[in-house]
């Protein structure tokens, strides 16, 4: 079986391996009249695979088209262009910065940026008895969360664990009062789920 890692690079990967598979093909064809029709029919193919209501609204959308098609060749298909042929040596190529993620988007994502904000935020709470029933009330928020996004079951040891790491060790929940259960939750849950379908 051959692997795409194992197959050349696609210069623009929105057209498929099989666009610039014929791209290939019609720069192998001798005969001119040959080529420029393997052309137009590409660029036709290319058309359709990028046909939306708005590329009538594009200004020189086919000057685009036909420049994508030289470009993927690597600008070594030698046809008839009917658009003026850009100088590959001036075509600059943009290289982009990789995308820095939040924190929230990388560990215990299910979470969510709130839970974090309401951590940060409970721990600077100077009223004592008013900090442990948040702290509390996160953990349930939390385990709620975390049953909304993955397994039916949770141990109140995993949600106690993983808000200990989110504080950085500053919330320690170790005897407390056992969180909701989650057959509760997810009955509540499936409650809202067919109230909504009702409605509907």
């Amino acid at each position: 079986m051959e692997y795409n890692t194992n197959r050349f690079k696609l210069i623009i990967p929105e057209y498929g391996r099989n666009i610039h598979k014929m791209i290939d093909y019609a720069m192998k064809i001798k005969n001119r009249e040959k080529r420029n029709r393997c052309a137009w029919s590409i660029l036709k193919l290319m058309t359709d695979s990028t046909r939306t209501r708005f590329n009538k609204s594009i200004p020189y959308f086919q000057h685009k088209l036909w420049n994508q098609l030289l470009i993927m060749s690597n600008y070594q298909l030698d046809i008839d262009h009917p658009f003026l042929k850009k100088n590959p040596e001036k075509t600059k190529i943009i290289s982009y910065k990789k995308a820095v993620y939040p924190e929230y988007l990388t560990d215990f994502r299910y979470y969510g940026k709130i839970i974090r904000n309401m951590i940060h935020a409970v721990i600077d709470c100077k009223n004592r008895q008013k900090k442990e029933g948040l702290f509390y009330a996160i953990a349930n928020t939390m385990k709620k969360n975390y049953l909304r996004w993955n397994k039916n079951m949770v141990e109140d040891d995993i949600i106690f664990k993983d808000l200990k790491e989110l504080s950085k060790g500053k919330i320690c929940l170790i005897n407390t009062d056992p969180l909701l259960q989650c057959s509760h939750i997810l009955r509540s849950k499936r409650k809202k789920t067919f109230k909504k379908q009702k409605v509907i």
